[in-house]
């Protein structure tokens, strides 16, 4: 391996579905997410389940945030049981631009992306957090309309993390991504006692970024959530980091922010 230069971008990522701060044995305990995150010190986290501030005011995202000295961006879906609820990013970064989409099918569940540019020593990284539709004919349009959204420029540092509900190792959803992102580690993460399910995913453009990808176990990882989280080492080499502007790449016409 071609040793880390000094101006290489390294950060850790991690993608987590608290499941509403509500852990395997029923209770409502943010406590324990909170441990979990601490254990992974990632810099940059996509979540998933997350009840937002709305008409009742949830606080777990403000609080999570924090109490990690990190920004919370919402991305909220729908309104759920008198509050928001959706898609979240958190971010020991500054966040330059907050897009979201609406990845919705027919009658299903309401279905987004939370489209994030954060700064980092100078230069953009591109996050999206996103979670997929429970039903096999929804996830394909999704992945489209994902990467129609994406619009990847390989100039950039892009990252794609979610719980994508996807059970097929080579299903139409991740075939499509493949295509983009490579084929990246899936290592199992649902359910979080004996994870059989590779449901929860990282992907990155340029696919060289990425270091290595598992699953995060631990005693608190397995009883916080019914999912574990997954998080992700990466490293782009300073010599293929241009940064591009955000005018390179296509700008989206349907993001709301």
């Amino acid at each position: 391996m071609r040793p880390t230069d000094k101006k290489d971008l390294c950060l850790r990522v991690a993608s987590y579905n608290i499941h509403r701060g509500i852990g395997r044995d029923g209770r409502y305990e943010p406590e324990r997410i909170l441990r979990v995150l601490e254990e992974m010190a990632a810099d940059i986290v996509a979540l998933q389940e997350v009840d937002l501030p709305g008409t009742e005011t949830a606080t777990i995202l403000p609080w999570l945030a924090g109490k990690l000295n990190m920004a919370g961006v919402e991305g909220p879906v729908w309104l759920r049981d008198g509050r928001e609820y959706g898609n979240a990013l958190l971010s020991r970064f500054p966040v330059e631009q907050v897009r979201h989409w609406d990845l919705s099918v027919g009658w299903h569940e309401p279905r987004g992306a939370l489209d994030v540019d954060v700064r980092y020593r100078g230069r953009s990284i591109h996050v999206v957090s996103t979670h997929l539709g429970l039903w096999p004919h929804e996830r394909p349009l999704q992945a489209k309309r994902l990467l129609e959204l994406l619009a990847v420029d390989r100039r950039e540092l892009t990252v794609l993390m979610g719980d994508l509900n996807e059970w097929h190792m080579w299903g139409r959803v991740l075939r499509a991504l493949y295509a983009v992102f490579g084929v990246p580690p899936a290592p199992p993460t649902f359910p979080a006692r004996w994870p059989l399910l590779a449901l929860d995913r990282i992907w990155v453009a340029p696919p060289t970024a990425l270091l290595g990808v598992e699953a995060h176990r631990s005693e608190a990882s397995r009883v916080a959530s019914d999912h574990l989280p997954v998080k992700a080492e990466l490293r782009l080499r300073a010599d293929r980091w241009t940064g591009a502007s955000q005018e390179a790449r296509r700008s989206p016409v349907t993001a709301t922010s």
